[in-house]
């Protein structure tokens, strides 16, 4: 799992299954996404500036000539779609956004074009800004206020889930408010992990972001009440400005979500209403069963009574926190697409072929034994307690196995991530000027050309800066 989030591998069938991952049946070639040839894009809208950069695709403004409304554009370049899966996983963001649209707190689906290089989904443009750059800004928020945002995040939760609809991604990142002032509505946006769903069904794959993902997503075996465990961390964010599970390393995260205290006594929660906190803790219940539901949130006293959230502003340290929790995210989110763009889609392809040769018995997950001789065939000199070393640090929900996505960030982070030249490469895309420092001005021009806008880096950048050197 990387820092953003993680496209499903492929499922392992080595646990039973009681029924089959969801995907829609597409009866169409791997060179198109669409089951339809669409008009050109440029016909019907000028793109314009970047606005943001994801995973897979990157945002534009774009107008619409015949009306002159702004809207936002997600180009998906077809290059990064390496097999039949990722040309239906696409082809399903776009039906779920449809089978979604008419919430109000869902990002509208507009048009979807393709041409043989992108597929462009044209949507509603958000121009309000992230949901915890929006509350940094205000400069104070109050239980009252985390509520009502709670109240429109699970209120998403609940509408996909009434129609059959798993997010898997929920993060703050993914929710924008549609304008600036006061009245502004809160959307969700980014359906590209999501996933239709039978009641009683169950998946395996691991997909999402490190800090938000339910322990049993790390445990291959979960449903829709993953989605309510992220709301409950966004939730424990909003209140005291720091995830619940925290470690330095990614693996680190994964172990304390799957193992760790739920702190709830530590400041500033002594100054946090005992309704709040019993709602966090029904929210991050460890057991799926008996986790609150999305309907139960929303009918829980403190979302519904007036008085139950108190209107006092919260503790200015809150504000911080997440200030400096929201900038650094940023930062590791810039450095590490600085790193991705250099991996080129014959690696990642490569990767891919490597795990299926791996992976002889086809079960989608790689087994001790399998990593071994699999090595072996490919000339490595690794001794079996390397081997053993690696298959235990690749290994995340310590089921003995490896399965895709496991296997990919391992490789990566063995093969490329930290090798010197990448890291000098990410360093020297940030230090424009070349003097081998990077100042708070060259990071700020690189949250620009992200699209990422103003972000708070001076207190990121004094965490850092051991030296006090700016």
């Amino acid at each position: 799992m990387n820092e953003e989030t993680t496209r499903p591998p492929p499922p392992s069938t080595a646990e039973p299954a009681p029924a089959p991952r969801a995907r829609p049946t597409i009866r169409k070639p791997t060179t198109s996404v669409l089951p339809h040839q669409t008009p050109r894009l440029r016909d019907h809208y000028l793109v314009g500036k970047k606005l943001g950069q994801g995973q897979f695709g990157t945002t534009y403004l774009c107008t619409h000539k015949a009306s002159n409304n702004l809207y936002a554009c997600k180009s998906i370049p077809k290059r990064k779609l390496l097999c039949k899966e990722d040309y239906e996983d696409v082809y399903r963001e776009i039906q779920i956004m449809h089978h979604l649209s008419g919430q109000p707190n869902v990002v509208q689906i507009k048009d979807t074009y393709e041409d043989p290089m992108f597929v462009h989904l044209v949507m509603e443009l958000c121009e309000g800004g992230e949901l915890f750059d929006r509350i940094v800004e205000r400069g104070q928020y109050s239980e009252k206020e985390a509520a009502n945002l709670i109240k429109n995040i699970i209120g998403v939760v609940e509408y996909c889930h009434s129609l059959g609809v798993m997010h898997r991604d929920l993060k703050p990142e993914n929710f924008l408010f549609d304008k600036p002032g006061d009245d502004a509505k809160l959307k969700t946006t980014d359906f590209g992990l999501s996933v239709f769903y039978k009641p009683g069904q169950y998946f395996y794959d691991v997909v999402g972001s490190p800090y938000y993902v339910a322990p049993e997503v790390l445990l291959k075996y979960y449903g829709p009440q993953a989605d309510v465990w992220s709301a409950g961390v966004i939730l424990y964010i909003l209140l005291s400005g720091v995830p619940p599970f925290w470690a330095e390393t990614e693996s680190g995260i994964f172990r304390q979500i799957l193992q760790g205290k739920l702190d709830l006594e530590s400041d500033p929660w002594p100054n946090i209403s005992e309704s709040a906190k019993d709602l966090i803790r029904k929210m991050l219940d460890r057991d799926p069963k008996q986790r609150i539901t999305a309907h139960e949130v929303l009918c829980n006293p403190w979302i519904v009574d007036d008085r139950a959230a108190p209107d006092k502003p919260l503790d200015s340290a809150v504000l911080s926190r997440l200030k400096q929790f929201s900038a650094m995210n940023k930062l590791k989110k810039m450095a590490l697409h600085v790193i991705a763009e250099r991996l080129s889609e014959e690696e990642i392809g490569g990767l891919k072929e490597l795990f299926k040769m791996i992976d002889t018995d086809n079960s989608g997950t790689i087994t001790f034994e399998e990593l071994k001789h699999g090595l072996k065939r490919v000339g490595s000199q690794m001794t079996e307690a390397e081997i053993k070393a690696l298959m235990d640090a690749a290994d995340i929900d310590n089921s003995g196995t490896i399965d895709y996505g496991e296997f990919l960030a391992a490789t990566l982070h063995l093969n490329k991530m930290e090798r010197e030249d990448n890291l000098v490469a990410a360093f020297s895309y940030f230090d424009k000027d070349g003097s081998g420092y990077i100042t708070i001005d060259e990071l700020q021009q690189a949250c620009k050309d992200f699209g990422l806008g103003d972000v708070h880096l001076d207190e990121t950048i004094k965490e850092i800066d051991l030296d006090n050197f700016g």
